[in-house]
């Protein structure tokens, strides 16, 4: 076990398109019950790190570590079985099915010797689990492309739970959305945290970022350029770092240690 209590952390992590070098040598981690939240300007390497993490594109340099103990994620099948769930920004619903449907899709159960759709338990624990977020939506068979921006990122989110896994990540999930959607959203990732779970939230939108994050990764030009333990920081540091104006500065982390 890590004695920092990082679940999830990543070494010296590299990886490069032809010439363009989109991670170089990122050093990450995140701990359980903690909201960590990854920043950077466009072209910074946040969705390739996540995309890294998720085992999407394969690294060409470093190490994850689980626990403290090196693995390897050698696809996104590989990064579910450790516990590494996923949200992208295109949240991957299907507006013409229900919300038990998208839910359960690709997971559904069975029941039977004709294996076919136990419907009763799959709309019950989609009920529960729904409950167990505080998600708020019409009907569970209400088909998704009638809800609100909002609804539809927490379905998202509630999906990527039925695995139960121990760390989720979050593609900007309050992009596009009104100020009402993202106070629901928002909710919900602190929700997230409550259950113990290390969180990495993508966002653009530091306002989100310091209501939600209990520290702030800076990533610039595919480099750490700042990580920050946001009630110890200012905006104006974070923005410093995400410009270049403060490279180099990791003080935040040196006070999480402390």
């Amino acid at each position: 076990m890590n004695g920092n209590g990082a679940i999830l952390s990543t070494k010296g992590i590299r990886k490069s398109f032809g010439p363009v070098q989109a991670l170089d040598g990122v050093d990450l981690e995140v701990r359980r019950g903690e909201v960590l939240a990854l920043v950077g300007d466009n072209g910074a390497g946040k969705s390739t790190l996540v995309k890294s993490i998720s085992g999407i594109y394969t690294i060409d340099d470093g190490q994850f570590l689980w626990n403290g103990e090196p693995v390897t994620i050698s696809g996104p099948g590989s990064a579910t079985e450790l516990g590494i769930a996923t949200v992208y920004q295109d949240l991957a619903l299907c507006d013409n099915l229900d919300v038990v449907a998208n839910l359960f899709l690709g997971q559904e159960e069975l029941v039977g010797p004709v294996r076919v759709l136990d419907e009763t338990q799959m709309e019950q624990r989609s009920h529960e689990l729904l409950e167990q977020l505080s998600v708020t939506i019409p009907s569970v068979r209400s088909e998704v492309g009638t809800l609100s921006g909002g609804q539809r990122q927490q379905v998202a989110v509630a999906r990527s739970l039925l695995g139960e896994p121990k760390v989720v990540m979050l593609d900007e999930p309050t992009a596009a959305l009104g100020v009402a959607q993202t106070k629901q959203v928002l909710a919900l990732i602190k929700r997230l945290r409550e259950r113990n779970l290390g969180v990495i939230v993508i966002s653009h939108n530091l306002a989100d970022v310091f209501e939600v994050a209990d520290r702030i990764f800076v990533l610039r030009l595919g480099r750490k350029a700042g990580s920050f333990e946001t009630a110890k920081t200012s905006e104006d540091q974070v923005v410093g770092a995400i410009t270049g104006a403060e490279l180099g500065n990791d003080r935040g982390e040196d006070e999480v240690r402390k």
